[in-house]
């Protein structure tokens, strides 16, 4: 297969599962997905999606959140881990939209990673899900596919998210990342990889990815 050949497959086998793509975190507008992105971190979407509701039940908007201290928050979204962090990143960056932003959350990339504990991935998150403009966040499942598949080298996030953003036709980038997300988590996970079920990577899988995975099967 050509390297454009095993794009279409991708594209296509990916629609074919997934024809409609749901937004793993809960939220209501761009403020709620802001704060539910950033706890995501180092965390899961069951678990966030558990912890925002009592948060957003506080507070669902800047204006509230800093009503609330830094230990209140913290003490709400204990459960999904690093909590220290992240509470002061949303009460920080709450300030932050009412102080230079209206209350309303930003649309480039520039202002949203100016925000505290706001990094890449979760502005182009907030990008593609909230606003709709084409981004393609790279997590931990995408990174490992796009080099199962041989279509990045795999040596960093960063190349990732050049190399897709290079193969898969700008239209696509919105649903593709999650639905990359959601084959990565269903079919060609980290640990508990069943290759028989993981149909993109039986056929378009880099030599070598395949060759261990045949020898640690035999």
């Amino acid at each position: 297969m050509t390297k454009q050949e095993k794009v279409d497959f991708v594209i296509n086998t990916l629609n074919q599962l997934y024809p409609t793509v749901p937004i793993p975190l809960d939220h209501k507008d761009p403020y709620t997905l802001l704060i539910a992105v950033l706890m995501s971190a180092q965390s899961t979407d069951v678990r966030v999606n558990q912890i925002t509701p009592l948060l957003f039940d506080k507070a669902d908007n800047p204006y509230d959140m800093i009503k609330l201290t830094v230990e209140e928050i913290r003490e709400i979204i204990r459960p999904v881990g690093l909590s220290p962090m992240k509470s002061k990143g949303i009460h920080g960056l709450s300030h932050i939209l009412i102080d230079k932003h209206d209350g309303q959350v930003p649309k480039t990339y520039e202002e949203l990673e100016a925000l505290p504990a706001v990094g890449h991935k979760t502005a182009a998150v907030v990008l593609s899900q909230a606003f709709g403009i084409p981004a393609f966040p790279v997590d931990t499942h995408i990174h490992r596919l796009m080099y199962r598949w041989n279509l990045t080298n795999g040596k960093n996030v960063v190349q990732t998210e050049k190399d897709a953003k290079r193969l898969f036709p700008i239209e696509t980038w919105n649903d593709l990342h999650l639905q990359m997300i959601f084959y990565g988590r269903e079919y060609s996970p980290a640990r508990g990889w069943d290759l028989e079920k993981d149909i993109i990577t039986k056929t378009i899988g880099r030599a070598s990815v395949l060759k261990d995975y045949y020898k640690k099967n035999k």
